[in-house]
């Protein structure tokens, strides 16, 4: 009666057991999904262990593929200040990690391969370490999970030893995706910082072309601002170049390695515009499925380059003060404040003077802006650089096309003595035009005329002026529609995006009218 009554307890405790280890593989499975920090899950696996399957001192060891070793990574109970590590075959853990087999032993005390080098181990206790390893694997196991039962006896030792396997094999695969993880990560950085260090060989002021006065004094001054925390203006004609010259200020200041965040203020509505910089809570409007982080947060410890921003309209200004200011701002849709430290550099091609007196742009906001203004000089006002940049935008086209090209002394010449209304931008596309056309790769004066750069336009760089200021007054009344259209794209030097700021619309209303209109258009 006696043996069958404690055969009916052992089966009693064999069940409250399995029924216990199925709850707390549950629960291991659901800590092993919750978070991407692998201390913190094997901390929490730990405690798992502890609380619903009586498994104690609960240890995680992982293999260091370079030293070979054994690291402790996580404990339950007190965590010890020095790193513990074990080679392998050295104590039970060494033994498991070289074997790549499970060690049970009944009374840790009595074993003498027991080191006790964490101080946590009661000796009177059975103790369970299995490695960490998918079945039917080859390879070395990750690393060794190990705990000591609560009971004095070691009672059902099989069946906690085949608990604690099922528990290696679930952290085992946590284990080594967190290691593609890292992987990937390192992976991800090394070639960020490659594409950062790239950028910034290529986005000197070494790189940007000029040798006149009126250049090297932009060079000069934005040499001297990159290194503080100043916001910069760039001032200018569309097409000279303010973006590179906003890439070198970055790139050759103390934030150089931080974020580089690039934003045209034009190319969207105000509403969009906002999300855009800020951006948005989910459910924020319809279609903001998820939070979005806006380019203020990209931007945070770095810079970011607000292009056009003369044509924000004034009450989206009022909005981008308060961040410009204060480095505050709140999410669309979002009551939180955040802060970010942020470096502002921004363009305009306006008369932001002219603006504020018309209370077309906010007086404090273009004084918040204008603390270091740089203005960058037209094509025409530095022609002599024109040889040096024709021949190094041919360059580049020839690698963007993969061939190669030379341009002559007659395109040069072509070139010279045109006025360039749309500055180097305008070049380059002529330039690329002239390479599509040129069947051998020699770009000469035909080939630039065939671009639309007449070669009868060839003379001294003093005679080339813009034809924009002799054009008639777009809102004479006395003009017909096609008259003021044509006389606003002459004064805007046939840059629509300026034409309908004289006339008072917008980009898209003026490329209609020069549709409908049939006017021809001058070839930028």
């Amino acid at each position: 009666m006696a043996t069958t009554n404690q055969a009916g307890s052992r089966e009693r405790d064999r069940a409250e057991l399995i029924e216990a280890q199925l709850e707390a593989l549950y629960q291991v499975s659901r800590v092993l999904s919750q978070s991407l920090d692998l201390r913190e899950t094997l901390q929490a696996v730990l405690e798992v262990l502890h609380e619903h399957a009586g498994m104690h001192s609960g240890m995680v060891a992982l293999r260091d593929p370079v030293r070979g070793e054994s690291i402790v990574r996580a404990l339950h109970g007190e965590t010890p200040v020095d790193e513990v590590s074990y080679r392998p075959g050295e104590g039970l853990v060494g033994e498991i990690l070289a074997r790549a087999e499970p060690v049970v032993v009944q009374r840790l005390g009595e074993e003498s391969r027991f080191l006790d080098r964490l101080g946590l181990y009661d000796p009177g206790l059975a103790f369970i370490g299995v490695p960490l390893r998918s079945p039917g694997e080859g390879e070395s196991p990750l690393g060794v999970l190990a705990a000591q039962p609560e009971a004095a006896d070691g009672a059902l030792l099989a069946e906690r030893s085949r608990f604690m396997q099922m528990v290696a094999n679930l952290v085992t695969q946590t284990v080594r995706l967190a290691g593609r993880v890292e992987c990937e990560q390192a992976a991800l950085v090394d070639e960020r910082d490659r594409l950062r260090r790239e950028t910034g060989e290529s986005s000197g002021f070494e790189n940007i072309i000029g040798r006149t006065p009126a250049i090297r004094r932009v060079f000069e001054q934005a040499r001297r601002v990159a290194p503080w925390h100043t916001t910069v203006l760039l001032r200018g004609e569309s097409g000279t170049g303010k973006e590179l010259i906003a890439n070198a200020i970055h790139y050759s200041s103390p934030r150089a390695e931080a974020p580089f965040v690039k934003l045209n203020c034009t190319a969207l509505p105000d509403s969009l515009l906002e999300s855009e910089l800020f951006g948005h809570e989910k459910g924020a409007f319809t279609g903001a499925v998820q939070a979005r982080i806006g380019r203020f947060e990209q931007a945070d410890g770095g810079t970011i380059f607000l292009d056009e921003m003369g044509d924000i309209s004034p009450a989206f200004q009022a909005k981008l003060l308060r961040v410009l200011q204060e480095g505050e701002f709140e999410r669309v849709g979002g009551s939180r404040t955040r802060r970010v430290d942020v470096r502002v550099l921004a363009a305009t091609n306006r008369d932001l003077e002219a603006a504020v007196a018309a209370g077309e742009f906010r007086e404090d906001l273009y004084y918040r802006l204008n603390v270091m203004a740089i203005t960058m000089p037209a094509l025409r006002e530095r022609l002599e650089d024109l040889p040096d940049l024709a021949r190094f935008l041919v360059q580049r086209i020839a690698e963007a096309q993969g061939r190669r090209l030379r341009i002559a002394d007659s395109a040069i010449r072509a070139l010279m003595g045109y006025a360039w209304p749309g500055n180097v931008r305008e070049l380059q596309n002529a330039l690329e035009r002239a390479a599509i056309l040129s069947e051998d790769g020699y770009i000469d004066g035909d080939a630039v005329a065939m671009a639309g750069i007449p070669e009868d336009q060839a003379g001294a760089a003093g005679q080339a002026v813009p034809a924009g200021p002799a054009a008639p007054d777009p809102n004479d009344p006395s003009l017909d529609e096609r008259e003021r259209v044509i006389a606003a794209l002459e004064r805007a030097g046939w840059v629509q995006a300026k034409a309908a700021r004289l006339l008072g619309m917008t980009p898209r209303q003026v490329a209609y009218r020069i549709k409908t209109l049939e006017i021809p258009v001058k070839s930028l």
